[in-house]
Parts: structure tokens; sequence; C-alpha cells
């Protein structure tokens, strides 16, 4: 009755099989549910072709354990028709024999198929893994703007591992527990085609009233899966803000809300296991009497003379292994929706065309690089906001060598000029050129490695120290890296922290104060060692002792550089060849320090609002 047991059981997974993934967003959850096309898991055949010899070898063991299930009802047959009625124990000694080979052969195919078809699940994840990842690392700034992180990361972790499980078991199982339904179903009719008639009379008697039940079970697990889902984003979110929710003392209202929606999806979970339990019910009662049924006339054919034992035996045992690879479909066939629908939507992260390519035929920029940049009648829309020019007709040259700062109010396009000098996005109109190459002619690495950006937000990575500096030069050695970091200012606080230049910092660079992280930011563009700096407010955090650290290193830095410095901060702007003012995506003023503090205006209105009194001191000096 083991195959009675899990028919029914698997049926109820079947509808409860969206719950077998891993929690997501709520509209990802329901969408995962609602797909029932297999044709995007075509995307894993290039991954699988890969490796002929292991897919061969996963093929073979697979049709060898299915053919030999098959064969052994055969020999129980001929045991107990010919066995048992032999005045020796001959035949039943070699019986029993052939059974014991039948289940090496058996055991032996089973583990060469569980380890080449794992292996393949391992191997084609990874690959997967490595392309989607390698894909997303070319989609530019546009395309997060729009998408959420959380999204990507579920894609690139969840997704590949739900496919991890269809290119692997779930497939190799879906195709042996085919060959075992076709074989049996074929063996059933050979022993006997009466009796399968009966079974096949049963069937559809067994399976549309469970599958009309199975819908509203799938109905209340994608429920009891959607408020979990719920309950986790909340939970996700304030715990990565845990210090704005502790500084605000919002525990205890945290707490609450997530402890209701905890328990409305229990409530869920408690409505979808009752119609399980149900369902489960149904579907053993009508197995068990289907079953039973067949037996009694089975057995009634055997009593009149009409059938041997060993017959119906035979017919018994295919009629098991008929509804057991029944059974198991029915399990898999959840795994592998969820996975079509994993599939569908890694295919259309890898379909999605990143908006800035190196152009087919790359223009070459001129070597020894010069370092001069221009701008000519430059507009720009930033995707997410069309309605609003964040650069309209700007025009201006740098020359090789000289220092420009560029200053303005919040959202005048400043930093807009940073991402257009790095290709970060391509102008409405206007031409961008470095070293008289227009930047969308040029590849995107020759471009971007004559560029150095220190950000005002440093990104750094919960790695070494070394590491973090290394990023601007993957291949620069350690003694390299100590360089950039001591013109940085920075090698006496690297050699004070516990590890050196090996301690590991935390996410973000956490265990770091602002002027540390900034620093290593320097040194990284040190080490990157590019004509063009661009510092994109580099100490306007900063307390004083910082920002002096700060200055002076990267005033070693701008020497024999061309540097535009995106600047709010008074020492910046005094020593800049020339200062750019921006308002509202244009140039409004343009000149030294002292010509715009002459003129007054925009820059003079920012420079006592920001400066004040250090603005009054530093002009008397």
């Amino acid at each position: 009755m083991d195959s009675v047991s899990q028919l029914a059981s698997a049926t109820g997974t079947q509808a409860e099989a969206s719950s077998a993934r891993d929690t997501k967003a709520v509209s990802s959850a329901t969408e995962a549910g609602k797909r029932r096309s297999l044709k995007p898991l075509l995307a894993l055949k290039p991954y699988l072709m890969v490796y002929p010899g292991v897919l061969a070898g996963a093929a073979i063991a697979l049709v060898v354990s299915a053919g030999a299930m098959l064969v052994m009802p055969i020999a129980v047959r001929r045991m107990i028709d010919n066995g048992f009625g032999a005045s020796s124990g001959q035949f039943i000694d070699r019986y029993f024999a052939v059974l014991i080979a039948i289940g090496t052969v058996l055991a032996v195919a089973a583990a060469f198929r569980f380890y080449f078809v794992n292996w393949l699940g391992e191997r084609v994840v990874s690959d997967l893994r490595r392309d989607v990842f390698q894909h997303l690392s070319l989609l530019g700034p546009a395309f997060f703007e729009k998408t959420h992180s959380g999204e990507v990361m579920s894609r690139l972790t969840a997704d590949t591992t739900q496919l991890k499980s269809v290119a692997g078991s779930t497939l190799s199982q879906a195709l042996r527990n085919t060959i075992m339904l076709i074989g049996a179903l074929g063996m059933m009719f050979v022993t006997s085609a009466w009796l399968s008639a009966l079974v096949l009379i049963a069937i559809p008697a067994i399976v549309l009233p469970l599958m009309a039940y199975g819908r509203s079970v799938q109905k209340l697990s994608r429920r009891a899966q959607d408020t979990l889902a719920e309950a986790s984003a909340y939970a996700g979110e304030n715990l990565q803000a845990v210090r704005t929710m502790q500084a605000f003392r919002h525990e205890g209202a945290v707490v609450r809300r997530f402890a209701d929606a905890v328990e409305r999806s229990f409530d869920a979970a408690k409505d979808r296991l009752k119609a399980r339990a149900l369902l489960t019910a149904v579907a053993m009662i009508l197995v068990f009497a289907s079953v039973v049924g067949v037996l009694w006339i089975g057995a009634s054919s055997v009593v009149k003379g009409e059938m041997t034992g060993g017959t119906l035996s035979q017919f018994v045992l295919y009629a098991l292994f008929a509804g057991g690879a029944l059974a198991e479909l029915a399990e898999v066939w959840g795994e592998i929706a969820q996975g079509a629908g994993a599939a569908e939507r890694l295919v259309e992260l890898k379909s999605l065309v990143p908006e800035i390519q190196s152009p087919e035929r790359p223009l070459t920029m001129p070597e020894p690089p010069r370092g001069e940049i221009s701008f000519e009648a430059v507009t720009f829309r930033y995707p997410s906001r069309p309605e609003a020019s964040a650069l309209d007709a700007v025009s201006f040259r740098v020359k090789p060598g000289e220092t420009v700062a560029v200053v303005g109010p919040s959202g005048a396009g400043k930093t807009t000029i940073f991402n257009l000098l790095l290709r970060f996005y391509d102008p409405a109109s206007g031409v961008v050129r470095i070293d008289g190459v227009a930047v969308s002619d040029a590849s995107l690495d020759a471009l971007r490695g004559r560029l150095s950006l220190v950000p005002q937000d440093v990104a750094l990575f919960a790695d070494s120290v070394s590491e973090n500096i290394r990023y601007g030069s993957p291949s620069a050695s350690d003694a390299d890296v100590k360089r950039a970091a001591q013109a940085a200012q920075a090698d006496e606080f690297i050699t004070a922290l516990p590890g050196g230049y090996e301690t590991r910092l935390g996410e973000r660079g956490v265990t770091l104060s602002g002027g540390q992280r900034q620093r290593i930011a320097v040194a990284r563009a040190i080490l990157k060692n590019a004509p063009i700096l661009l510092l994109d407010e580099a100490t306007s955090a900063l307390d004083a002792e910082n920002e002096i650290l700060v200055q002076r290193a990267l005033e070693g830095v701008m020497k024999g550089r061309t540097t535009i410095v995106i600047a709010h901060r008074l020492a910046t702007v005094l020593k800049a060849d020339r200062i750019l003012v921006m308002d509202q995506g244009r140039i409004v003023a343009e000149g030294t320090h002292s010509e715009l503090v002459a003129k007054g205006g925009l820059y003079g209105r920012l420079a006592q609002l920001q400066f004040g009194r250090d603005l009054e001191r530093a002009a008397a000096e």
C-alpha cells in the first residue's frame, strides 16, 4: 500500500508546489503560480549540451535503472508459477539469484544516475549564475534605477537555485518516471489486457475530482506564500534600517506589525493544511478502493483458473510501478513548473540589452593620453525623470592638466557631468569628448581606463583593506598598494589596524570612519593612475582634521592630471584654475574664485552661505 499513500500524498503536493521555493516578492510568487508553459526550460539546453559525456552517462544510467525495475516483475511471475510447482528448490534458488542480480544492476545504475544528474545540476547552476552576473555587470545605472536590487538578487540566487534542482534531479526523475509509466502500462496490457482496461477506466474517476479540488488547495497555498512574503519583506526592510528603527524607538511597533503579519501567514497556512488533509484523505480512499477492486477481480480470476497466481502478481507489480511513477510525475510537475517560471525570469534578465555598449568598431584613443575634456551643447534627461533637463545645452572645455571646480545648488547638474564623462548615460543631444574622441565612439574599457573617480559616498566591500585598494588595479602588487596608501595619507591608520592591510572590513566599510574611507578611495584612485581625476565632493562630509588629511592626499593625486572637482569646500574651490557655476542644468557663470566673488550673483550667494567667515578669512589671506 506504499504506492497508494504515495499517490495520495503526491496529488496534494502538486497543489502545494508553489510553496516549495524560497520566499520572494508577492508579485513574483503569484506569477510563479500562474505559469504553466515549460518552454523557458529550453534555456537550459545550451548549458546541458556543453557536457555531452556526463549527459550521455546520466541517460544510460537512467534507462538501465528503469529497465531493471521493469524486468523484475517478470522474474517474480516465473518464480511463482514455476518455482513453487517444482519438486526441487533449484528453480527458487535460480530466480532469487536473478532477483539479486537485477537488484545489483539497479543499485549501480541508480548510483551513477544520482551522481551524474546532480553533477549536471550543480554545474549548470554555477555556469548560469556566472553568466547572469556577468550580464548584470554590463547593465548601466538606468536599469538599476528602475529595478529593485532585492529582485535582482532574488533572481541571481533563489531562481538559479530552483533551476539547480530542475536541471539535476527533477528532470531526471521526470524522465525516469515517464519511462517507468510507459513501460509499466505497456507490460500491464501484455500481462492482462482486460485488467488494464479496468485500471484505465478507474483512472479518470480518481484523477478528475482530485484535479478539481487541487485547484482550490493551490489557491490557498499561494495565499499562504504571499502573506509570508509580505511578513518577510517588512522584516527585511526594518532589519536593514535597524539603526533608524532603534533611534526612533520603533522596535515595539515593528515587532507588533511583524507578529500580525506572521499570524495572518499562519492562518492562511492553517486553511491550506485543512484543505490538503481533506484532499489526501479523498485521494487515498479513491485509490485504495480502485486498487482493491482490481485485485478482487483478479483474485477471482485466479480462483476460477482463468489466470495464474504469477500472472496476477506480475500485473499487480506493474500496476504499482505505474501508480508510483504517476505519483512521482505529479509531485515533480510542480517543481518543473516553478523551474520554468524561474527560467523565464532569468531569460528575461539575460535578454535585456545594455543601453550603453561599446561601438562595434571603436575609435582608437590617442596615446599618450592628454586628459583633454570638452562638452559641446550637451543636453540630457534622466530616464526616471524625462520631464526635467539635468543638463541643458552645456558647453565647456577643460585643458590637459587643468583643475576645474563645478559648484552650484543641489540638482544643478554637477554629478550628471561625471555620469556622462564615464558614459553611464548618453546625452540626448550634443557631444562629450575626451582627448578629441567622442565618448560614444570609444570602447568603454579604453574610455573608463582614463578616468579615476573619488566619490562622496565611497563604495567599500567586506574584504581586506588591500583588496579594497586593489579594486583600482586588480593586478597591482602588495608594494604598489602600500605606496598608494602612503600617498593617500592612509598607511598610518591601516598599519594600526589589528591585521594591517589584511584586516577585513565590515559591509560597506562600516568599521572605518568617514575620513578613513575617503583616504582608501583616494588610494584606489592613485593606484589606477588615470590621466583624468573626478572628485565628487570628496571632502564635504568630513571634519576639519580628516579634511586636511584627505585634501593633502588629493593635492598629490591632482599633480599632472586633469581634474574636475564637484566642490562645496572652500580649500578646493580656491585652488582650482577655473570654476564653473551651474544652476538648473546650465552654466551660469565661469571664472576664477576672485572674479566670481567680485561679480556676486549665484556664486557670491553660495560662497557666503556655504563658506561664511572662512571665505572672508581666506580672502583676507
